[in-house]
């Protein structure tokens, strides 16, 4: 009983003692319900695109499906879901790198690859005329080249034999009969029995066991599909005979690049086995129904063979020169596009070398010119785009619960026709002059701009607008008319201002609803407006000029929004929220 009690005691001083072991090794801090990853110094975490709960301090590839891990910066300072910040090891990592935009000129042409094919219009398929038993076979292998006349094979044939026989039985009472001669000697011919063959048989008397099969083409034979001793049917496919003189050159075009490609363009193309030299050929059809796996189409090219250097299947890489006159204006790498259609994303730098951050700009995309592509909207010259590692930047944005390709903001600009832009647009560049007046604290000033605003204002044909954008542009309508009104009826510039802010706020719906034409516009913020409530107007040029202190506080504000010609706004980018930060 004794031993038993001192066993035990034994076993719980085991526990004891193994379970403050554990709690010393442990530490205090761990519990098993505490999920734990740590971040390197530099606050960059490095995670998995297909699997982002995976995360850790240190680059490396994914335990889960192996995948390399991508940096993410922690400490994002950037408020503006349109903005990805990045660390410098990041973008390093990522092989991120930039393009600035800038003007130029394309000669239109693409580079597309594809593979050398056979010309199917000059394959010949020979087929046995009458039925019979190969005794002879001359070409024994495919690939085997052959000319015209040259002898293939050796049939005999029962059927003509006995078609033999009718003919030389038939040419004794040929002066008796001499339809039945004639259709002796039909019969030999439709079995593609020369006039000589016949003349031969006739004059020796003597019936052929065996006739002789020729080609009737010159080329390289791709198919035999009989044996010595096998028996053929008439229409049974001999042989299959390609003249590789011309071939074809396959290509798969993007249905981005369509419509600057034609028949008849002119091609140049390469294929590995001989480097540096250049064949040609052009367009002679493209296919009409487009590949839904590759999302391509087929353009086919016909070109001459000469010496025979080109092999079907060869790989080719091809420069075709598109009907698209030369092209000029802003360009950006293909590269650098996630296309999405006309209105495609880029990345735009809008940080610096030490602290990288990157904006997700929706641009509207003219026709493709060479390697690059021609931006109709969206982007201005000088400004950077990531011309390398965008789609890294695009994954990183979207594991961050940025905007990205795949997550892109509700637009809140509307279709309209570019008429209704343009008299719009007008009335804006009338807006300016009372902005300017009331930067002069001018009140005589300020009352003569507005019969040239309300002048502008009564162009704009509401029956251009149907619809959402007709009652929109209604509701707004009625507080500018009435705005212009009171600041005509005032001489007092503090109530002018007042009246001058709910003029500015209805027109800037109406640029972000409707849109601009020709000119940047850029929308301004004063926080300290009408006892620090804040108040907005629009402006021709960057550079603030307050309407609503003038030289009291001039350069008092902020830009929140730049309109381009062609860029549609967002829900999110039209926000009008105070900064904290703002000039003086």
């Amino acid at each position: 009983m004794k031993t038993n009690k001192n066993i035990l005691i034994i076993i719980i001083g085991c526990l004891i003692f193994g379970g403050l072991a554990g709690w010393l090794i442990r530490g205090t801090d761990d519990h098993p319900d505490h999920e734990h990853f740590h971040v390197a110094e530099d606050g960059t975490v490095y995670t998995c695109s297909m699997h982002p709960q995976i995360r850790q301090n240190e680059p490396g590839q994914c335990p889960l499906c192996g995948m390399a891990l991508t940096p993410v910066s922690n400490n994002s300072g950037s408020n503006s879901p349109f903005v990805l910040e990045m660390t410098p090891e990041a973008m390093a990592l990522s092989n991120v790198q930039l393009t600035r935009v800038k003007s130029g000129e394309g000669s239109g042409k693409l580079t597309i690859t594809g593979k050398i094919q056979v010309n199917e219009q000059r394959v010949k398929s020979l087929t046995a005329n009458y039925a019979g038993r190969v005794d002879q076979l001359f070409v024994n292998f495919t690939g085997q080249e052959v000319r015209r006349g040259e002898k293939l094979a050796t049939l005999y044939s029962p059927e003509l034999v006995n078609a033999q026989k009718e003919l030389l039985e038939t040419a004794k009472i040929k002066d008796r009969q001499p339809a039945l001669y004639q259709a002796a000697k039909e019969k030999l011919r439709l079995w593609k029995i020369s006039e000589e063959q016949i003349a031969r048989i006739e004059n020796s008397g003597q019936v052929q066991s065996q006739f002789d099969v020729y080609a009737d083409v010159a080329g390289v034979v791709i198919a035999r599909n009989i044996a010595v001793g096998d028996f053929v049917n008439r229409g049974t496919t001999m042989f299959e005979i390609v003249d590789l003189s011309t071939v074809w050159v396959i290509l798969d075009a993007y249905e981005s690049d369509l419509g600057a490609i034609r028949k008849g363009n002119d091609l140049n193309f390469q294929v590995s086995a001989y480097p540096g030299k250049e064949f040609k050929a052009k367009v002679t059809y493209i296919d009409p129904v487009l590949n839904p796996d590759t999302r391509t189409v087929g353009i086919r090219a016909e070109a001459v063979n000469r010496n025979f250097e080109l092999k079907p299947e060869m790989f080719v890489s091809a420069t075709i020169s598109t009907s698209q006159s030369v092209q000029s204006g802003l360009m950006v790498p293909r590269t650098a596009i996630l296309w999405t259609g006309p209105r495609s994303v880029v990345y735009v730098q809008v940080g610096n070398k030490e602290a990288p951050a990157f904006e997700m700009r929706e641009i509207e995309l003219g026709p493709r010119v060479g390697e690059d592509y021609l931006i109709l909207s969206g982007l201005e010259e000088g400004e950077q785009v990531v011309s390398n590692g965008v789609f890294a930047v695009d994954a990183a944005a979207q594991l961050s619960g940025n905007y990205s390709m795949m997550l892109r903001p509700e637009v809140k600009s509307l279709e309209v026709p570019e008429a209704f832009k343009a008299q719009l647009t007008a009335f804006v560049q009338a807006y300016f002059p009372i902005k300017n007046a009331l930067v002069k604290t001018d009140a005589k000033e300020t009352q003569n701009t507005i019969s040239p605003a309300k002048a502008s204002l009564a162009k704009l044909d509401m029956k251009l607008l149907e619809g959402k954008a007709h009652d929109i542009w209604m509701d707004l309508l009625r507080p500018i008319q009435s705005s212009l009104e009171k600041i005509a009826q005032t001489a007092d510039v503090e109530e002018q201002r007042k009246y001058f802010e709910i003029l500015s706020d209805n027109l800037i719906e109406a640029v972000e609803y409707f849109g601009v034409v020709d000119n940047t516009i850029y929308r301004q913020y004063c926080p300290m407006a009408f006892r620090d409530k804040g108040a907005y107007w629009l402006s021709g040029e960057k550079e603030i000029r307050n309407p609503y202190f003038g030289d009291m506080m001039l350069t008092c504000g902020e830009v929140k929004d730049t309109y381009q010609p062609g860029k549609r706004v967002t829900s999110t980018s039209g926000e009008k929220k105070a900064a904290a930060g703002h000039n003086h």
